[in-house]
Parts: C-alpha cells; sequence; structure tokens
C-alpha cells in the first residue's frame, strides 16, 4: 500500500532549522514528484516546495524561497526538506504528498498519496 510518513518537526526559535523527512513506502520514491504542504492555524493548505521525480525541477513558493532546500535519499526511499532561518510565520503543519506524475507542482489536487503531518512551531 502507496504510503508517506512525515517526521522531523519540532519547537524551535526564530533563525534555527529543521529538517523534515518524508519516508515513502510501497513505492519507489525516485519515479513520483514529490510535494510539501503546509497549513497554519485558521489558514488554508498552503503548497511551499516541491521536486520532480527526475530531481531537475525543483518549486519554492516565495515565502520559503532561500531559506528551505529539498533533497532526496534512494537508499532509505526517504525525501526532505531542509527548513533554515525558521520564523514564526513558519509555524504550521507539515505535509508531504506523492503523486503519480513526475512533474512537480505545489497544486495539492494532484497528489493521490498523504501524510499525517509533523508539527513545526517557531517562537522565541
Amino acid at each position: 500500500q502507496f504510503h508517506v510518513a512525515e517526521s522531523g518537526g519540532g519547537l524551535v526559535q526564530p533563525g534555527e532549522s529543521l529538517r523534515l523527512s518524508c519516508a515513502a513506502g510501497g513505492f519507489i520514491l525516485r519515479n513520483s514528484a514529490i510535494g510539501w504542504f503546509r497549513q497554519a492555524p485558521g489558514k488554508e493548505r498552503e503548497g511551499i516546495s516541491c521536486i520532480s521525480s527526475l530531481g531537475t525541477i525543483t518549486h519554492f513558493t516565495d515565502s520559503v524561497k532561500d531559506r528551505f532546500t529539498l533533497s532526496r535519499d534512494f537508499v532509505k526511499n526517504t525525501a526532505y526538506l531542509q527548513m533554515n532561518n525558521l520564523q514564526p510565520g513558519d509555524t504550521a503543519i507539515y505535509f508531504c504528498a506523492a503523486r503519480q506524475s513526475g512533474d512537480c507542482t505545489t497544486y495539492a489536487p494532484g497528489y493521490i498519496v498523504w501524510g499525517q503531518g509533523t508539527q513545526v512551531a517557531v517562537s522565541s
């Protein structure tokens, strides 16, 4: 059964970093595009980043560009979202998702496999 599971969230102070993991099960990570989304309290889910299956295309929304990076470990079948210089506005539940297509998109309906999310809180 296809699934993904996020981990790595926590409480950090402004300016600190976290690395979120997205472990894939039941499918080969390199065959799927991976998207990262977040939902802050009282706000709609926001697509913040994606990577194509070949890894040749990545996208970051303006709010996280230059602070967040993506990587993948095909041995562990896991994708990562490195988040640097975290700010209170980054507080949210973070989700990773996988899609059958290899194309990178932050359009949520394009994804068919979703994790349960991991909480990130940034506060001094």
